[in-house]
């Protein structure tokens, strides 16, 4: 295997853990890497300590450039990829030294368009590995266009996730990153995924996906809404290019969609007039019956729906009721994992 791989990494502000991140991919044990870095207008230390690594390894191009977003920082990077295959890594997250030289070979090997790697979730002092759906003792899994996009929208075993992934450069090349949009890779992927004819999944993980301690109904704000217009517009393509998978891209909306009306609600200063849970709630009524009929195999999905057409509160005080009652479980990440020290 003598094929250049690319690896861009956007950094912004992440002084703090960008050093681990870039030493981890200097150290992989294939070494025929280009490592584009780009520096997307930090405010911090960052933009000198990619400069600084890339005095000591010819390897490493550094990329300066006006905040745009993670979007934007992609886009740039990608154009800068002279390599067969790329593979994007987030500047917070580390990778194990072997992982682009057991992600090459399986592409080789199986003829993969893209290969993906199971990972950890990595928290301070512990990971969480998903044995749920992954065996690290057996082989890659491998997937046909087909199987690969209903998995997509299941979002089980293969995630929306960029990152992670090894791509055949060809591939992606012509389909950049949507600009000013929160969860990026929801409006991508299925872009790139019905390009692939087989993708492979490594079952072993070698990436590490570093979890911050952060509440989600704290940090909320509108920009996660950018969420259900992705699903959305995924909904669009999978109806369009897979019709067999329609209702369960309309099962993954319909939850998206009762989410983040809850937390808008535990949000209100953030919509005080209530236009955008009066959005949510006009896409779930509009479409219904085709969201009843996606959730009949999920009853505690179906009586969501039923109740919150009646009243999206009645939703909110059904789901306050299971909690109490303990009769709704919800699941942990830490749930049927695999937890390990760090």
């Amino acid at each position: 295997m003598d094929q250049k791989v690319s690896i861009v990494v956007p950094i912004y502000n992440v002084e703090d853990y960008v050093n681990r991140c870039i030493t981890s991919i200097l150290h992989q044990t294939y070494s025929n890497l280009e490592i584009i870095l780009v520096n997307d207008g930090s405010t911090d230390n960052s933009g000198r300590i990619a400069e600084n690594f890339a005095k000591a390894d010819s390897r490493i191009k550094v990329l300066h450039q006006k905040n745009g977003g993670l979007s934007d920082a992609r886009n740039t990077g990608i154009k800068q990829v002279t390599g067969a295959f790329t593979c994007f890594i987030d500047s917070d997250d580390w990778i194990k030294p072997d992982m682009i030289q057991v992600m090459l070979y399986t592409a080789n090997k199986w003829n993969a368009d893209v290969v993906q790697s199971a990972f950890y979730y990595a928290y301070n002092h512990y990971t969480l590995f998903d044995n749920r759906n992954f065996r690290q003792e057996l082989p890659p899994i491998l997937l046909d266009n087909h199987q690969l996009m209903k998995e997509l929208v299941i979002n089980e075993r293969v995630k929306d996730f960029a990152w992670g992934k090894l791509y055949k450069t060809e591939l992606i090349r012509d389909l950049p990153f949507k600009k000013g949009v929160l969860f990026e890779d929801v409006f991508w992927s299925h872009q790139v995924l019905h390009r692939v004819g087989t993708y492979a999944m490594v079952q072993q993980p070698y990436y590490y996906y570093l979890q911050r301690n952060s509440s989600i109904v704290a940090t909320y704000s509108l920009k996660h809404l950018d969420m259900i217009k992705g699903l959305q517009e995924r909904q669009k393509f999978i109806e369009k290019h897979y019709k067999d998978l329609s209702l369960e891209a309309y099962k993954v909306l319909l939850k998206a969609l009762l989410i983040h009306y809850n937390l808008l609600v535990m949000n209100k200063k953030k919509d005080k007039d209530g236009r955008y849970r009066k959005e949510i709630q006009t896409a779930i009524l509009k479409d219904y019956e085709t969201f009843l009929l996606a959730s009949y195999n999920e009853k505690h999905l179906e009586n969501q729906l039923k109740l919150f057409a009646q009243h999206p509160y009645i939703n909110i005080f059904y789901l306050a009721l299971c909690k109490f009652t303990n009769k709704l479980r919800y699941r942990s990440k830490e749930i049927g994992m695999e937890k390990a020290n760090l």
